[in-house]
């Protein structure tokens, strides 16, 4: 590939990346329209017949690594393993 192949395809990439990020805009807004009714209407449930939409709150456990850190900074390095990634970006 050279690189004019390359150029177009950065500028491709960089339109559907712009493309991308109007549409999660669009989705965020309307998701927070529909969260907003069910709020209003104090539903963690909707069903319009052929769609259920659900709203529900949902309670997780997290490890606290920050203060485990902290508090047993010895066992947290112990265990501590390090791991290689590749990152694409284009600037």
């Amino acid at each position: 590939m050279r690189n004019a192949e390359i150029r177009l395809a950065v500028e491709e990439l960089q339109n559907l990346y712009a493309q991308a990020d109007l549409l999660k805009a669009e989705i965020t807004a309307k998701e927070s329209l529909i969260k907003e009714e069910m709020e209003a209407r104090e539903t963690e449930e909707l069903n319009l017949g052929n769609v259920i939409i659900r709203f529900t709150s949902v309670l997780s456990n997290r490890f606290d690594t920050t203060a485990f850190k902290k508090l047993h900074s010895d066992l947290y390095n112990t265990f501590i393993k390090q791991v290689s990634s590749r990152r694409f970006s284009i600037a």
